[in-house]
């Protein structure tokens, strides 16, 4: 507060225990207190924040015992610190009182992970001391009664920024903003000391509302187009010091080449806007329980693509006479309804010029199919190549600039709204794979942006003030009302300003449902008369993963999977996943079987997969975890399991947890394969027996996804997976460059499979189980394989995608329409699932042998192969048959087959 007198603080018995007015200063140095014991000394570190200011009246803090005087010291110019177990530096102090029955049971449940920790009321003659304080380095303290420091840290204030600011600073503009003949920028800033903007390499000074801490200066038209930054000086409790930091704009509209400044871009602009953009027509929404995901990201889609006149960039969604549009084509015809794009937004982990972006320099097709010279090369160039998958965000709501043909100013705009535009005039709406969970880096690292500007409140910290870490980088916290809002604000621009048909979230479980609710209810507000898009239509799903510090609840009530059914926004579903592969991505042994990888039925020689029994045993549960995927993993869904029990969904055991979480179909969304850890195709080259021929290994691709895209609710597939394509056995893509990346459309071009053991970061303990595979001729399909798996997937999309049946609505419609007949009687086969559906029966044959399916009730019922692959690709399938006057059916081995009754 200005005004207040300063004192030195020594940490005294004088000092400490003196009267409760303000101090005033002295030139006379006060006498010392004693120095802290050795035991105490790790108490006293102020590189850690370890006191939790949560409101204008509370301090929350893990501490035990008993001390005479507790405060909160505050220096303006951040020169506290402890010296031979004093506090020395002048400061400000905001006297505390323990506050009895700790935190109130509305301070706990608004803060669950705190509910042990002692609290402390802010003695109401220093409130207005607060936001003084909150620019200035924070210290909490604890004295005892002979006037010795016994604890000193820093203090957290996301909380009580919040409460003192939130009200206020969610409703004010923020970011760039243009009306009539004027620009203003915003930013908020609410510890910032100063703040000035830095515009074309002068600075002018922003004003501050002190009513939500939001700084911002208006200036005139032609400010549009400049290039900017804010110059923001504030306390940095990571490197302990006031700082001036030069940062650019997180509620950025455009940016420089590698992000280096902030350009005020007018989304409205018409130049901005490609020919018919305005009557932009896209297809028909398709309801989310009913959508054919195809997720592919943008390099790979392109770059090793020869059709395609942008290869690796936005244009090549444009360039409708390529293999890889082609084939999206195709794909949308037979009933895919959305395509997936891995991070768009503008990411730190890819230089944006072409020109400076290496290239192996290795002549990687001279080396061995098996060899660790590709990888070597590879690697040597990773960090700065061309290729990253992108969860590395910097800016949320700009696209990438190196997808883009010019990465300054403003080609990515028009470029991106390009690629939207080839999408859906392909037949496919967009989704944007969106990464609010984490930054590319915090506090005063180089491509830091939200924790230059208001530090330690973006960022999720743990109880010691360190950011946690556990999405693999700096998380944030959108628990928080501003980076709740901006998370909000961004994802409404990209459906207005982009015109993006959905949202996937980067672990979504690392959000609090509310915000995640918050998001569909912007959405849904948005009209094609007041928006030019009908944001009700907007498709939202996620990966509802459930761990780290946030864990089972422990900050807020979580988007994960068991939180979020019943909302319409659709959660992962592992279940279906793990029991058609076997195991899980993380095994040992990569090669423990599951049911479409030859489980019992087609051993291959891995001991990890056990004794005959236990390999039948598990199997059987496999096969009970995979009918629950097809119900849409419904919770209260009851069959009669594998083993004769009546159960229900969620009382199938998934590793301890229920299989069954669901409360409508549209909640779970099922898939065999994505961008993380192997793709299908690999994953079952190290469990499918060795001597499994191309042919054989391409039916049980098709088998495999089949279990995913017949299952009631959304499916996804990771593009090329139809292809059979392969990362040459790479778990973990991510910055594996184009050389395991690219996808291949042109069959001739082989599927990727034998490009070299892939990068030993996250695969050289594999690599003893790769070697011998990458040299195998039964792991190189031809163009037969590969253009047959294509076909045969897409008559099933077609299949899906026509028959209502596997659109059910409700819960009650699968329970009453959705059945296992054959499911724990003993005509159950282990590697064979056979569901009613209405009119339908689909059979899935994991097996290597043909099988017969006999159903007594359905005696005298005509059924015939359903017409979609009666008239389809796949030759084998059609010799399935149905006996009417027994009610059996036929189905050759590796296969699965629909039949409709008439």
């Amino acid at each position: 507060m200005t005004g207040s007198p300063r004192r030195t603080v020594a940490t005294t018995a004088l000092a400490l225990l003196a009267a409760v007015a303000p101090m005033t200063p002295s030139a006379t140095a006060a006498p010392k207190a004693p120095a802290a014991t050795a035991d105490a000394a790790g108490a006293l570190d102020l590189s850690k924040s370890k006191a939790q200011w949560i409101d204008r009246n509370t301090v929350a803090w893990d501490i035990q015992g008993v001390s005479s005087v507790q405060e909160l010291v505050y220096s303006p110019d951040g020169r506290l610190t402890v010296k031979d177990g004093e506090l020395v530096g002048e400061g400000r102090r905001i006297r505390l009182t323990p506050a009895e029955g700790g935190l109130t049971d509305a301070q706990k449940k608004k803060y669950p992970h705190l509910k042990s920790y002692a609290a402390f009321t802010v003695d109401p003659r220093d409130r207005d001391r607060i936001r003084r304080a909150l620019t200035s380095q924070l210290v909490a303290t604890r004295t005892g009664a002979d006037g010795k420091l016994l604890t000193a840290t820093g203090v957290q204030t996301q909380g009580i920024l919040d409460d003192v600011y939130s009200a206020t600073a969610t409703k004010a503009p923020l970011g760039p903003q243009f009306r009539g003949d004027r620009t203003t920028l915003a930013l908020w800033a609410p510890t910032a000391q100063s703040v000035a903007l830095e515009l074309d390499g002068k600075s002018v000074p922003m004003r501050r509302d002190g009513a939500s801490g939001v700084w911002s200066v208006t200036g005139p038209k032609d400010w549009s187009g400049a290039s900017y930054r804010y110059v923001v000086k504030v306390w940095a409790p990571s490197v302990q010091k006031v700082v001036t930091n030069k940062v650019t704009d997180p509620y950025s509209t455009g940016l420089a080449a590698d992000s280096s400044h902030s350009i005020a871009v007018d989304l409205d602009d018409p130049k901005l806007a490609p020919q018919g953009w305005q009557r932009l027509r896209k297809p028909k929404a398709t309801p989310l329980r009913d959508a054919q995901i195809q997720e592919l990201q943008i390099r790979d889609f392109s770059i090793d693509d020869r059709t395609s006149r942008h290869p690796g960039r936005y244009g090549a969604f444009t360039d409708t006479a390529s293999d890889g549009m082609k084939h999206l084509r195709k794909l949308a015809k037979a009933g895919t309804s959305y395509v997936h794009l891995l991070p768009a937004f503008d990411f730190g982990t890819v230089p944006e010029r072409a020109a400076e972006q290496d290239t192996p320099d290795c002549d990687l097709k001279a080396y061995a199919p098996d060899s660790e010279q590709q990888q070597a090369c590879v690697a040597k160039t990773a960090a700065k190549d061309g290729f990253n998958w992108g969860y590395d965000p910097v800016h949320f709501t700009v696209p990438e600039g190196s997808f883009a043909s010019d990465p300054d100013g403003t080609r990515r705009t028009v470029e991106f709204r390009q690629m939207v535009q080839g999408l859906n005039g392909s037949g496919l709406r967009t989704v944007m794979d969106v990464v609010y969970n984490h930054t590319v880096a915090s506090g005063q690292a180089d491509k830091s942006v939200l924790d230059k500007i208001v530090p330690g409140y973006y960022q999720r910290l743990l109880a010691d003030g360190t950011v946690a870490n556990s999405t693999c980088c700096a998380n944030t916290a959108p628990e928080n009302a501003m980076m709740g809002r901006l998370v909000v604000d961004s994802l409404v621009t990209w459906a207005k300003e982009y015109k993006v048909d959905g949202f996937r979230f980067d672990l979504m479980g690392h959000h609090p449902k509310a915000n995640i609710l918050a998001v569909r209810k912007a959405l849904d507000a948005l009209t094609l008369k007041k928006d030019g898009v009908d944001g009700k239509k907007i498709v939202l799903y996620g990966e509802g993963w459930n761990f780290g510090e946030v864990a089972d609840d422990a900050r807020f009530v979580q988007a994960t999977q068991k939180n979020m059914a019943g909302t319409g926004i659709a959660t992962f579903s592992d279940r279906g996943r793990d029991a058609l592969r076997g195991g899980g991505p993380f095994d040992e042994d990569p090669g423990v079987q599951g049911f479409a990888s030859g489980l019992y039925t087609d051993p291959n020689s891995s001991k990890a997969n056990g004794t005959e029994a236990e390999q039948k045993a598990r199997l059987l549960h496999y096969q009970d975890l995979l009918k629950v995927a097809l119900t849409g993993n419904l919770a209260a869904y009851t069959f009669t399991d594998s083993a004769g029990r009546r159960v229900k969904g969620s009382e199938v055991d998934y590793n301890g947890a229920p299989a069954g979480y669901a409360a409508a179909p549209g909640d779970a969304l099922s898939y065999a394969d994505a961008h993380d850890n192997e793709s299908l195709y690999d994953a079952l080259a190290f469990k499918l027996p060795a001597d499994t021929t191309p042919a054989e290994r391409a039916r049980m691709q098709v088998l495999a996804m089949a279990t995913a895209t017949l299952a009631q609710g959304p499916s996804l597939s990771q593009a090329g997976s139809d292809l059979l394509r392969s990362k040459s056995l790479d778990r973990n893509s991510f910055d594996s460059g184009d050389w395991f990346n690219a996808i291949h459309w042109n069959c001739q071009d082989g599927n990727g499979f034998g490009r070299g053991l892939p990068p030993a970061a996250d695969n050289k303990d594999k690599w003893p189980y790769a070697k011998p595979l990458l040299t195998s001729s039964t792991l190189t399909p031809g163009c037969q394989e590969i253009n047959g798996a294509s076909a045969a997937y897409q008559d099933l999309v077609k299949l899906r995608a026509t028959e209502p049946a596997f659109s059910l609505a409700t819960a009650d419609q699968v329970q009453s329409r959705l059945s296992f007949p054959l499911s724990g009687t003993a005509a159950e086969t282990p590697g064979v699932i056979t569901m009613e559906l209405g009119d339908l029966v689909v059979v899935l044959n994991a097996t290597p042998d043909a099988q017969t399916q006999r159903m007594t009730g359905l005696r005298d019922t005509a059924y015939r192969l359903h017409p979609v692959q009666a008239k389809g690709a796949d030759a084998t399938v059609k010799s399935s048959s149905y006996d009417r006057e027994s009610g059996t059916f036929n189905v050759p081995a590796r296969t699965v087959a629909v039949f409709e009754r008439g």
